[in-house]
């Protein structure tokens, strides 16, 4: 296996600090301080700030050096990064690769967690700390996807974590990272407080103090820009887009994203419950489970609707898991063509002539225009006989519950941190397999087929032989409707003309990303 490096600087933040401070309004609540309670993008986007990884991939999402300053294989089953030396936590204790150790083993044991990071630790059998700047991860099988998975993870100090609950986190006891912001304070569902870190080992923020202001409601966080209480916000609601395009004082940045909006199909038995005849009596079996019935919700949307109407060209319709540019997409995987007709013809043929009755759920603060989504495809399904019942909810809410598998078609979302296919198989498509990390977001959808074909590209280390059975598996899950892809997401962020921001096709906020105007005072 020929060895990975990587030695380029970290280009993302501004060489001089202003003594400034920023306000931004963000879209969807922070749940957890603790980087590790859930895979959730809002947390994550707050973990950046506080905590470094690895690898730190850019607003493209290109890898460059983090906390590892190379990495390599040293043989098939072996991985070696020479770490960051001089790097301080912000107690003021050394970093070294007993942290990494500690916080990659720290991840399978969180409690309660509505979605756990595994998918991205299991492939790794063992760890072993060289000396202070050097670590090895084995695995059990050749694995080229090492580095892209742990580029997801947090890295937290094994001095202030050791023995903490996520509780510790929130209250700031724990929260210790290397990152270029401290923690100050955090009042869920209000605000979270971070002041810059002087002693950081990159080039420093240009703000001295950072407020994420949470603001879910959609009026109340346009007025906040409008009013100047904020900074900037991000999820800007397509409704108020032309309004803030007119006022001379703020300015729009979009970026077309990697995350995939969904609805996730709950195929098993259990799920029957959520499903009745028009009459109300209970099917007694869940009509997902028949291919026909999966092919006939598929065939009942209209992307091009949504993206036209709802969405007002916010995004992109899409057959897919991931967008173009990133490994496993397929030039010839083109979106479901609308047809209402052969939904009726394919639920007729599957034993529902006259449809049925099921629940629709989703969340209602999450993502752009998320709840209409949900109004918009329950009408949609209305008119080829499926009844939905619709039930949206604050996503704080929904998560758990959707992760659970509660529900039985549930709009959510996909942002495919390890750059290619493979996250979402993973995590969304493979059956739900703890001891293996996979199918952790997989809310009922198992295929053997699918199974082997993404178990197999995970372990093909030539990369165009991963790539096709990438894409293999993701025609085959397509194909099986294990899930009813919508379209990728464009984020759009609103700020005041005194600063900047180039936005990101992860669709994270990063304070240390924005800077002033040149020539002004925020």
């Amino acid at each position: 296996m020929a060895a990975a490096v990587a030695t380029a600087p970290l280009p993302m933040l501004v060489s001089s600090a202003l003594a400034a401070p920023l306000s931004i309004g963000l879209a969807a609540d922070v749940t957890s301080m603790d980087p590790h309670f859930h895979l959730y993008v809002p947390n994550q986007n707050i973990a950046d700030h506080v905590y470094d990884r690895l690898i730190h991939r850019d607003e493209k999402l290109y890898p460059s050096p983090g906390l590892a300053l190379s990495w390599k294989t040293v043989d098939d089953l072996t991985w070696e990064m020479k770490l960051r030396p001089n790097v301080r936590f912000h107690d003021g204790s050394p970093f070294t690769a007993e942290d990494v150790k500690f916080s990659i083993e720290r991840v399978p044991t969180i409690k309660d967690s509505p979605g756990l990071m595994t998918t991205y630790t299991r492939a790794i059998a063992s760890i072993e700390v060289v000396d202070p700047l050097t670590i090895r991860f084995k695995t059990a099988t050749p694995y080229p996807l090492v580095p892209n998975d742990l580029a997801i993870i947090p890295i937290v100090s094994k001095k202030a974590a050791a023995n903490a609950t996520s509780a510790d986190f929130n209250s700031g006891k724990a929260a210790i990272g290397t990152g270029p912001f401290k923690f100050v304070r955090f009042s869920r569902g209000d605000r979270v407080e971070l002041a810059r870190n002087e002693a950081y080992w990159g080039p420093k923020p240009a703000w001295e103090t950072v407020t994420f202001r949470i603001l879910t409601n959609d009026a109340s966080r346009v007025a906040a820009l409008l009013s100047g209480d904020v900074d900037a916000i991000d999820n800007v609601p397509v409704p108020d887009l032309a309004r803030i395009k007119k006022d001379a004082n703020l300015q729009v940045v979009a970026k077309t994203g990697y995350r995939l909006i969904y609805f996730g199909l709950n195929q098993t038995e259990a799920a029957a419950t959520h499903f009745s005849t028009k009459a109300g009596a209970p099917l007694g079996t869940n009509p997902l489970r028949d291919l026909r019935v999966r092919q006939a919700i598929n065939k009942a949307i209209s992307r091009d609707t949504i993206v036209g109407r709802v969405m007002e060209g916010a995004g992109t319709a899409t057959a897919q898991l991931v967008n173009s540019g990133l490994p496993g997409y397929m030039t010839d995987l083109q979106p479901t063509s609308y047809d209402p007709n052969g939904a009726r013809d394919l639920l007729a043929k599957a034993g529902y002539p006259e449809g049925f009755r099921m629940d629709l759920n989703g969340p209602n603060n999450r993502y752009l225009m998320d709840d209409q989504i949900v109004q918009a495809v329950a009408q949609m399904l209305g008119r080829v006989g499926i009844t939905a019942a619709v039930d949206v909810m604050p996503a704080a809410t929904f998560f758990p519950r959707n992760n659970k598998g509660e529900f039985a078609m549930s709009l959510v979302g996909w942002a495919p941190d390890s750059a290619e296919a493979s996250s979402p198989l993973r995590a969304l498509i493979a059956t739900k397999d703890a001891q293996k990390g996979l199918g952790n977001f997989n809310v009922g959808y198992s295929n053997k087929k699918v199974d082997e074909l993404i178990e197999r590209a995970v372990v093909t280390v030539q990369p165009q032989a991963r790539e096709k059975l990438l894409q293999e598996a993701t025609r085959a899950a397509v194909d099986d409707v294990a899930i009813v892809p919508i379209h990728h997401q464009a984020t759009v962020w609103a700020m005041k003309r005194t600063v900047r921001y180039p936005g990101r096709a992860d669709e994270r906020t990063h304070a240390m990303e924005f800077t002033p105007t040149a020539g002004t005072k925020n």
